[in-house]
């Protein structure tokens, strides 16, 4: 199969090393040239423009880092073309459902699915990450073998791909809630004075601490941030979209947009594009302005 990967960042990055491991011919573009070395170097083709990889290509999938990344790329692909032979555009970003809904009525004859990934790159690469499709039915069960190569397990949302864009806003709001919670459980125990090393060995047993944060423990407690995979001023992004979806239904999130605003404050203390762990150094900062003689 015949595949154009827009978007280098850590997933683009993942998903076109997994699709090279498995035979595909991939065809890859970033905005910015460079960051696909390593895939190039693994065998990937690098496109100059968006409309070049996608030429001859079965299916496009974008990783984007947002909305606007997303259709303004989307601009870029308008030759394409349409009929049986173009191909189908996957959106892989996480973007809002009105976004997806948007590309599905501006690609020709409707080709475009939402893909979201529920994943780490690392899981990517690795084979276990899972796949949300939204869209045409008939488009997903054409691409059938790709979302096999890409998912172990991976679930139809239905013809509005806003239900599959939705489904993962959902997903990363209890990934971002549970990291900003456990942060404040790090600050306390620093402020507690309590054994930092016993402190991470209890975090990865307790019942009470989800499996999706815990290979962040060690970062949290005495890391640097700088090695992960989703920066904060992403994870504020994603959260805002959760409570811009639940409000255009008449349905306010007010821990959503608490959690919001603290990835937001953690970018813009200059954390904007470590790892979400950062959030732990807001709560630092935090605790030295409030101790004695610290105003």
């Amino acid at each position: 199969m015949r595949v154009a990967v827009l978007g280098m960042g850590n997933m683009g990055r993942a998903v076109a090393t997994r699709l090279l491991g498995h035979g595909c011919e991939v065809t890859v573009w970033n905005r910015t040239p460079g960051k696909a070395a390593q895939v190039v170097e693994a065998g990937a083709l690098e496109a100059s423009t968006p409309g070049e990889a996608a030429k001859g290509a079965q299916a496009v999938l974008m990783s984007l880092a947002d909305d606007r990344a997303v259709l303004e790329v989307v601009e870029r692909l308008d030759e394409i073309g349409a009929g049986p032979g173009a191909p189908v555009l996957a959106d892989m970003s996480t973007v809002s459902p009105d976004t997806s809904r948007r590309l599905r009525d501006t690609v020709p004859e409707r080709r475009f699915l939402a893909v979201p990934i529920i994943a780490a790159p690392r899981t990517v690469t690795d084979g276990l990450a899972a796949g949300l499709l939204g869209g045409d039915r008939a488009l997903v069960d054409d691409l059938e073998p790709l979302w096999r190569q890409l998912f172990c397990v991976h679930w139809y949302c239905g013809e509005d791909p806003g239900a599959a864009t939705t489904f993962k806003l959902l997903n990363n709001y209890l990934l971002m809630s549970s990291v900003a919670v456990a942060a404040e459980v790090v600050g306390a125990a620093e402020a507690a004075g309590l054994d930092t090393g016993l402190l991470r060995e209890v975090l990865d047993q307790w019942p009470t601490v989800p499996l999706a944060i815990r290979n962040r423990l060690d970062d949290m407690i005495g890391g640097d941030h700088r090695r992960g995979w989703f920066a904060t001023w992403l994870g504020a992004k994603d959260v805002r979209l959760v409570a811009e979806v639940a409000e255009a239904h008449g349905l306010s999130l007010p821990i959503a947009r608490l959690v919001e605003r603290r990835y937001q404050e953690t970018a813009e203390r200059g954390w904007r594009e470590a790892d979400i762990a950062a959030a732990v150094e807001l709560v630092r900062a935090e605790r030295r302005h409030s101790a004695p003689g610290q105003g």
